[in-house]
């Protein structure tokens, strides 16, 4: 087994010593060696090892070095190599990221690709491979498709003796997760049961919350499309339960990490990708998981959409154009590979993944919630602004400070969006 898991020190390290394609001459006949990275934990590294050993067995010549490091630790890494023009020739890339190392031309086109050399994307959806394009090169390859969702142990729920509502309006679901801390129930472990943590501080939660207003979250010219006055608003909408111990503690979700709080099985509901139930599940078999839409205040506009949940990205410094295409290809094509990852990345989304899998169990489960959803969609977005990935963990973070109560709403609102202003400014 080849995998390499790394500390964030170790991947900087490593990105500064070089990266991109390994040793041989591949287009002269040699033996190719090469480097990949993506983010996650042990379950989808022992699934990568399952794909990647069988494309070396059936590609005699190729080998395949991975690394994986969490998600906060991928992006610095990346950034590191990405100023050294090394990055890996094959990386799992974030929407969030895209535009961000994809404007710059760190990313290969692989439109220009042709003939054997080519990327098969004729089995993906016509409005899905447009979400990775940036200025018109196609710089990601779309991996799967997730969507948001809410989530519900019913496990959970019977311990705390309070119901959880079907698609409930945001008032309606705050006012179940405020009865559920009443409620006082404990675990097996003697741990507080909660209906959620502040889920205000995730930003495509936010995103989806302006989306039912009809607010459009970003201008064509990159430019932030809603007010601070909107940020306040979300913030605020659920003050009291932050402040009145409605809330699962910052300190008990520091100390579950990496862990979430409904991993963890200490709060009924949690709102996140589809994608994420596979995770569920594993970490917390004795849950009972089911999906929903998010909380809206009109059931018929939920302002839900599909986005590629990762992407495959090929760096424009690799020595092995085709050879990095062709494992990417394999990778987003291959039956074999899709029934490595079922849904733990999303719903496949080449058809010829997806038309060959028995679905069953976690994956039959975010198949239908998607298939129920499918009235409801948006369009699906283009790649996020530059500097997305820093508006996202800004966010996040001063929301933690709300709850911490060093700051109060106002001056939370007035610091991310000045913030905000400034990192979109320095990225135009």
């Amino acid at each position: 087994m080849r995998i390499v898991a790394v500390t964030a020190t170790a991947a900087l390290l490593a990105a500064g010593c070089g990266g991109g394609s390994g040793s041989g001459d591949g287009a002269e006949g040699g033996d190719v060696s090469l480097v990949m990275t993506f983010w996650g934990n042990d379950d989808r590294a022992q699934r990568y090892d399952q794909a990647l050993r069988a494309y070396e067995e059936a590609n005699p010549g190729v080998t395949v070095q991975e690394t994986f490091v969490d998600y906060p630790s991928y992006w610095p890494a990346r950034a590191t190599e990405a100023a050294g023009r090394s990055l890996p020739d094959v990386m799992l890339m974030d929407l969030s990221y895209l535009r961000e190392f994809g404007a710059n031309g760190q990313l290969l086109d692989v439109s220009t690709l042709s003939g054997d050399e080519a990327i098969d994307l004729s089995g993906m959806s016509d409005s899905l491979i447009p979400s990775g394009q940036v200025d018109g090169a196609q710089v990601g390859v779309p991996v799967g498709t997730n969507a948001f969702a809410l989530f519900t142990d019913a496990a959970a729920v019977e311990a705390t003796g309070v119901p959880a509502p079907e698609q409930p309006t945001w008032d309606e679901y705050n006012d179940y997760v405020a009865a559920v801390a009443a409620a006082g129930a404990t675990d097996a472990e003697g741990q507080a049961l909660f209906g959620s943590g502040d889920y205000t501080g995730i930003f495509w939660i936010f995103i989806h919350w302006l989306n039912q207003q009809g607010v459009e979250p970003f201008t064509e010219d990159g430019e932030l499309g809603f007010t601070q006055d909107d940020v306040a608003e979300w913030w605020g909408s659920v003050e009291d339960l932050r402040g009145g111990g409605g809330f699962i503690s910052p300190e008990r979700v520091n100390q579950l990490t990496p862990l979430s709080i409904f991993d963890a099985g200490e709060t009924t509901t949690e709102q996140s990708w589809d994608n994420f139930l596979a995770g569920y599940v594993s970490n917390n078999p004795d849950g009972e998981h089911s999906l929903q839409p998010i909380p809206s205040d009109d059931p018929a506009d939920p302002g839900l959409f599909l986005k590629p949940s990762m992407l495959y990205s090929i760096g424009a410094n690799t020595e092995h154009p085709a050879e990095a295409a062709a494992l990417v290809d394999y990778l987003v094509n291959d039956p074999a590979a899709g029934e490595a990852f079922g849904t733990s990345q999303g719903l496949r989304a080449s058809s010829y993944q997806r038309d060959a899998m028995e679905l069953e169990g976690v994956d039959a489960q975010v198949a239908e919630y998607e298939e129920s959803i499918e009235p409801l969609l948006q369009d699906s977005p283009p790649p996020p602004v530059r500097g997305f990935g820093t508006l996202e963990a800004r966010f996040l973070e001063i929301n933690e400070n709300l709850n911490y109560g060093t700051l109060s709403v106002d001056e939370a609102a007035e610091q991310w969006y000045g913030e905000a202003q400034q990192t979109l400014a320095d990225n135009q």
